[in-house]
């Protein structure tokens, strides 16, 4: 080869290199592989009954300022999916499993049946188990409410014990607690309900706490908990996994008055007004298409609020709800700054979501027992507000927003918690990475993910492996899928197919399209989401087979993952 060649053989192959280069160093800067980052912090936040539509980054007029700060430096999602309920959907989260496999289809009732276990299954793992597994330090804070809950025979024994006024030990069994599965540490509520002046249930680690100070706020400990773990974990190398469960804004509706007062004005306008005004506002900040999107009717027995005889009532009630999310984003900012003060805010990532839709439930007319006090520890009366007759927010009231209200909280969405349609299913969901995700900031996605998805994702991003096997049991595999590749640039699709059940309320979903029964209708409803993801015009007659494919999956579905309880012997 003469010199000539040689050296124009040489030009073409650095050229090569060097455009080879600039391509790389372009898809490097277009997408983030998790592997090549420092292991992040994990932070999940779980509201309790929040509506799709409340948080401000969602629609709504309740002032959420740090949640709307993740929200505007990370992603939205619009179609990110729980189990319709608080503990099948805390059941989901923990172990990467639908409610069923986990271990808990209904409540915390032991039924004897593989999917009604009421407890995290022996077969399933949690989040801390695998990332504490993976070198990370645990903790929690707030409502465990995935274990099988004691109850006293004699109702007078029980109501005493639900009122502070005797004890009668753990809550629980110890090793179904936080404790024992998988956290270092643990403060909060081990049952569901709770008086958040007082709360039942609680205990620090495994210890109950005997009393709580007179200015006590559950929500605000909860946070504040929570800063103190991320002071104490910052201390050391290890990275942290924090799961921060909040009971608010699930009933019985108490709130701090100053925070009450800033809504004092906001809801009486009705809740037909306030609904209309969020559907607006999310067309406006680009979260709906209202050509796809439109705002369902409501259901016919619902009375206009012109027509309303319990306005002040009602427009309390919604007070407190937003005065209780309110409470909760302030010691969102709490949990924010402690991590920028200690250097972590870039590299950690965190998740925000709820566990279910708004609730419709008027718990007054539930009246006391279960995990329901009569009296405040002091002996005061507490009021069932059956007839409206006390106003909600302080602690001798129990009360909840009811299904108007529920329906506004779930703007643009059709019903509510417990059902399996898009108003009881589909989460506001807030991911924020600085260093994990780059996705524009502030942009939606409509990656179709679950709750279940967290534990792929943790995996990933941690490093950490899901186990065949754990203290001694054979694991249920993972039917989540990761969320990292909706972290980057590109559009990705998540979940082709997902399903629900819970108390006869059914879904499948294949694509766009959707099939749902509600709980006391067993009919099939068909649905195109792509054209029509806020289920207004009912196409079952119109497709039949589409109909008869999708029942057939879900029955595949349900066979296969514990939904039928095996016949009695």
């Amino acid at each position: 080869m003469t010199n000539k060649k040689q050296r124009i053989l040489l030009l073409l192959i650095c050229s090569l290199c060097i455009v080879g280069s600039i391509a790389w160093k372009a898809r490097k800067t277009s997408m983030i592989n998790p592997a090549e980052l420092k292991r992040p912090n994990i932070i999940v936040i779980l509201a309790d009954d929040l509506g799709y539509s409340d948080l401000g980054a969602y629609g709504g007029e309740i002032q959420t300022p740090n949640l709307d700060f993740l929200a505007h430096n990370g992603i939205r999602y619009r179609q990110f999916y729980n189990a319709s309920r608080c503990c099948p959907t805390r059941a989901s989260l923990l172990t990467g499993l639908y409610s069923h496999q986990a271990g808990i289809g209904k409540m915390t009732m032991a039924e004897g049946q593989p999917g009604y276990e009421g407890r995290l299954s022996k077969h399933a793992v949690t989040l801390a188990e695998v990332l504490k597994s993976a070198g990370y330090q645990t903790g929690m804070t707030g409502k465990w409410h995935v274990s099988n809950t004691f109850a006293q025979k004699d109702p007078k024994e029980h109501l005493a014990w639900l009122n502070h006024q005797k004890e009668f030990g753990n809550f629980s069994p110890i090793d179904q607690y936080p404790t024992s599965r998988g956290f270092d540490k643990f403060f909060g509520t081990i049952w569901g309900v709770i008086d958040f002046f007082d709360p039942f249930s609680l205990v620090n680690g495994r210890e109950q706490v005997a009393s709580v100070p007179k200015d006590y706020y559950h929500t605000d400990a909860i946070n504040d908990t929570t800063v103190s773990y991320i002071n104490q974990f910052s201390n050391s190398d290890k990275p942290f996994f924090l799961y921060v469960a909040h009971n608010a804004p699930h009933w019985p509706l108490m709130a701090k008055p100053e925070d009450i007062a800033k809504y004092e004005e906001t809801y009486k306008v009705g809740w037909d007004a306030i609904r209309e005004a969020r559907y607006k506002r999310m067309i406006r900040i680009g979260l709906i298409d209202p050509a796809k999107t439109k705002l369902p009717e409501n259901p016919k027995n619902f009375e206009r609020w012109e027509d309303n005889k319990t306005k002040e009532f009602d427009a309390r009630a919604m007070a407190v709800h937003a005065a209780m999310i309110d409470r909760m984003d302030q010691g969102i900012g709490r949990i924010i700054s402690a991590l920028k003060q200690n250097g972590t805010l870039d590299n950690t990532l965190i998740l925000f979501l709820t566990d279910n839709g708004a609730s419709p439930e008027v718990c007054a007319n539930y009246g006391p027992g279960f995990d329901r006090p009569d009296e405040t520890r002091d002996g005061r009366k507490i009021v069932y507000a059956t007839d409206k007759q006390v106003l909600p927010g302080p602690q001798t009231s129990y009360a909840s927003i009811g299904p108007h209200w529920a329906m506004v909280s779930n703007t643009p969405y059709r019903y509510w918690k417990a059902e399996s349609t898009e108003g009881g299913t589909n989460s506001p969901m807030i991911a924020f990475w600085p260093k994990g995700i780059s996705a524009k900031k502030g942009s939606f996605s409509d990656h179709t993910g679950h709750v279940m998805d967290l534990m792929s994702t943790f995996c990933e991003v941690a490093g950490a492996h899901y186990p065949q096997q754990f203290n001694g049991y054979k694991i249920t595999p993972t039917t989540g899928k990761s969320l990292v590749t909706s972290f980057g640039k590109s559009p990705s699709k998540g979940h082709d197919e997902l399903f629900n059940e819970h108390f006869g309320a059914r879904s499948a979903r294949k694509g766009n399209w959707k099939l749902v029964s509600l709980a006391k209708d067993t009919t099939w409803q068909l649905y195109d989401l792509a054209n029509d993801h806020s289920e207004t015009i009912n196409l079952a007659t119109k497709y039949p087979d589409k109909v008869k494919q999708l029942s057939t999956l879900w029955s595949q579905w349900a066979k296969n993952h514990q939904v039928f309880p095996k016949p009695e012997k």
